[in-house]
Formats: C-alpha cells, sequence, structure tokens
C-alpha cells in the first residue's frame, strides 16, 4: 500500500469517527431534512450525473462489460428520479434509533430496557451500480451512522457526481459533510486499508460479485455483513395454476436478468401438468433454458444443462431447470446448490406450500410470488443496502434496523447487590 493512499484512509476514518458521534446525537426531524434536500439535489444534478455516467458507459462498453454489468450501470433520466424517490422514502421512514426493543422490571425494581442505537462508522464496497452510492448513503445517514463509500472503478464519475448532490443535502441540514465520504482513489489497497481499520470501522458491507465479497470474508479484521451469490428458485408445483406458473417464471426470470433477486433455476415437479407450455413461455421471452434430460424432451429449443449449470448465478436471460419428484426434492436440491438468498413455491395446495415455506433455509421464502420482490423497497423498508443471506444480526433486505445494534439501559432506585 502507498504511504498516499494509507494517509487517505486514515484521514477519512478518523474524520468518521468525529461525524458519527454528530449524526448519532442528530434528531429525527434533522436527519430527514438531510435526506429530503438530498433527493432535491440528486434531481438538480441529473444533467451532470447523466453526462458523468455516460463516461462511465463508455468505458464500459470499451473495456468489455457484459451486458448485465451495463445495465446495472446505466442511468436515465428514470432511473436518477428513482434514487431521488428512495431517498425521500427513507427520509419518510421512522427513525430507528431510541426505539425500545423491549423492556422488563426486575423483582428487585430494576427496569431494564433495550434500545436501539446506531452501529457506528460503515464501510460500504460496492461494484457498478451507482444508485448504491445514494442507498447507503441514505440508509446510512437516516440509522445515525457515518458511512465511507468505496465505490467500483467501472462507476467512478457517477459515484462522484451522485456523492456531491448527497453531500449537499447533508450540509444544508446543518450536518457535517463527513458523515458521508467517498474514497477518492480507485487503488485496491484502500479497500485493504478499509478493512484492516479496528476500532474505527465497525461494519463492512460488501455489495458485488463473489470475488469481492469473499476477498472482504477473507482479509476483514472488522465485522462483515454480507451476501454471496444469488442462486434464486422458483418451484412450480404439481398444484400450480398454469397460468400464474408461466407469468411468474416469465416475471421472475426476466423481468431484470442482472439483479440478485432474479430466479436462476426453475424447478417443475413431475405431476405438473403443463410444463412444456412453460419451458415454451420462457423461450418465447428470449430465455436461453437449460435443461435436465427430461425436461429436454419438451422443447427442441432448450440446452443440455450440466451440474455447473445448477449452481451458477447467470445474471443473464438463461435459467437452468430441472424436473424434481415433489416437494422434498425440491427443498433438497436448493439446499444442495442454492445460495440461501430467495426461493419462491407457485401452487394452490396450502400443504405444499407451508411445507416448502418451513423446509426451505434461505433468508427469503415466497408463496405465489415472483422472486423480483426481493427489494427493500418491495418490503416496504425504502432503499436497501443488500440482501443479507447470513444468519447473524441481521437477513433478507438490510434497511434501517439492520444498520443499527442495541444497548441496554437500566434505570434504579438506589438497588445495591447483596
Amino acid at each position: 500500500m502507498s504511504e498516499d493512499t494509507a494517509r487517505i484512509v486514515a484521514a477519512m476514518t478518523a474524520k468518521a469517527r468525529d461525524a458519527a458521534r454528530t449524526v448519532a446525537r442528530a434528531g429525527d426531524a434533522q436527519k430527514a431534512e438531510a435526506l429530503i434536500a438530498a433527493a432535491a439535489a440528486l434531481r438538480a444534478a441529473a444533467p451532470a450525473i447523466l453526462k458523468a455516467n455516460a463516461q462511465d458507459m463508455a468505458a464500459g462498453v470499451a473495456n468489455g462489460l457484459s451486458a448485465a454489468m451495463l445495465d446495472r450501470l446505466k442511468l436515465d433520466d428514470g432511473r436518477i428520479e428513482g434514487i431521488a424517490s428512495a431517498v425521500e422514502q427513507v427520509a419518510r421512514l421512522d427513525d430507528p434509533v431510541g426505539q425500545v426493543i423491549d423492556r422488563s422490571e426486575r423483582p428487585n425494581g430494576l427496569v431494564m430496557e433495550r434500545v436501539r442505537v446506531p452501529v457506528g462508522v460503515l464501510a460500504i464496497i460496492y461494484e457498478s451500480r451507482p444508485n448504491v452510492t445514494a442507498d447507503a448513503a441514505a440508509l446510512g445517514l437516516r440509522s445515525g451512522n457515518a458511512v465511507i463509500l468505496r465505490g467500483g472503478s467501472e462507476a467512478v464519475h457517477s459515484n462522484r457526481a451522485i456523492h456531491a448532490a448527497m453531500v449537499e443535502g447533508v450540509v444544508a441540514a446543518g450536518l457535517p459533510a463527513d458523515v458521508v465520504q467517498l474514497v477518492p482513489t480507485q487503488d485496491r489497497a484502500a479497500v485493504g486499508a478499509l478493512l484492516k481499520a479496528q476500532r474505527q470501522i465497525d461494519m463492512v458491507i460488501p455489495r458485488g460479485g463473489k470475488s469481492l465479497v469473499a476477498r472482504v470474508q477473507e482479509e476483514a479484521r472488522v465485522p462483515v455483513l454480507a451476501h454471496l451469490d444469488g442462486i434464486c428458485h422458483t418451484y412450480v408445483h404439481a398444484g400450480a395454476d398454469p397460468v400464474m406458473a408461466e407469468a411468474i417464471a416469465v416475471n421472475a426470470k426476466m423481468r431484470r436478468t442482472g439483479i440478485c433477486g432474479a430466479t436462476e433455476t426453475l424447478l417443475i415437479d413431475q405431476d405438473y401438468p403443463e410444463p412444456a407450455r412453460l419451458i415454451a413461455a420462457l423461450l418465447d421471452a428470449g430465455c436461453e433454458v437449460r435443461a435436465d434430460d427430461m425436461l429436454m424432451e419438451l422443447d427442441a429449443r432448450t440446452v443440455q444443462a450440466d451440474e455447473t449449470d445448477w449452481g451458477t448465478e447467470y445474471l443473464e436471460p438463461i435459467v437452468s431447470a430441472r424436473m424434481v419428484s415433489g416437494v422434498d426434492e425440491a427443498i433438497e436440491h436448493i439446499a444442495r446448490y442454492g445460495s440461501q438468498h430467495t426461493e419462491s413455491i407457485i401452487t394452490d395446495d396450502d400443504a405444499a406450500a407451508a411445507q416448502f415455506l418451513s423446509g426451505v433455509d434461505s433468508a427469503i421464502v415466497m408463496h405465489n410470488a415472483s422472486t423480483q420482490f426481493a427489494d427493500g423497497g418491495e418490503f416496504g423498508l425504502g432503499a436497501e443496502i443488500g440482501i443479507a443471506t447470513g444468519r447473524l444480526h441481521a437477513r433478507g433486505p438490510v434497511a434501517l434496523e439492520g444498520l443499527t445494534t442495541y444497548k441496554w439501559i437500566v434505570r434504579g432506585s438506589g438497588q445495591t447487590r447483596p
């Protein structure tokens, strides 16, 4: 690591620690005001943001980014409005800081409360999607945290333009600009410095591909909140309504193929009455279907699947498809090949749905709904920082509550311990 990079990161973490103390004491109204002002600044800066994004898109094409990555990177007027609206939605959410989680009174008269408090300083390390710059800043500030953002080189110009608008809102509300910082260098060593900043960084959140998340988990000396692949499954049970099954399966795969909630594997019950129609619907929608031997017999346009397909996150218009003998085999397949992200069963059989919902060990399990709903906004949580697939602290869409911890407040009336 160069001395310059080390100094940059050390200075940023020190300023973030000071800012975290300030924003932790900020009131609900002031934090909401900062985000409303930031949303207005984003809309006003739309021409500058689009110009910056055009630079990133041109570089992405020249560097051979995939269609899925370019889709994640691209901004237009509609997406900028969506980013600004998401920031406003976070502003309107209830402030989690200070909420009493539970309260009890002990026999000796001591009153015990668990109260939500900010985590402190968050480092968000992410790739390609420039909207994460605004989402992470908004969620971090609203939950009373200071945030250090380190975006990918693919979106460097877009991130800087969005960050500038967010800071404008923060300052307009009287909060320190250092509440939301963007690492100014693309030196990869800066990531390593953040991961080792014990006592300065309280939690690291990686949002990106498998290699990024793996690096963070391997190198971090501070707590990590992460998910790996979004290998999501849609299981069409024998009791599924064919019209519903086709609509959900096509939407789950094809609405946006480059998001982590896109279905990557379609499981079809051997007793489902219309498997050929289901496969044809996906093929007709422009999706490549990599099928097992039984499903390949139904449509000549399918491609032979191999063992690697069941554990692949395509992020493209490709789906693997397999026939299973029932709910148990569907659950077994998901346990073996899935990433504990999002799975859905399509059926009118309530008993089968209950068996699937209780038996699948993923962060999000659905019944008769598209996996594309795996999104914090759709859960009513506002913008999200990601979908956590681990078991500790937070699971599923990580929004405001996932960015807080708690402390115990004990009130007495002179008690001493015998």
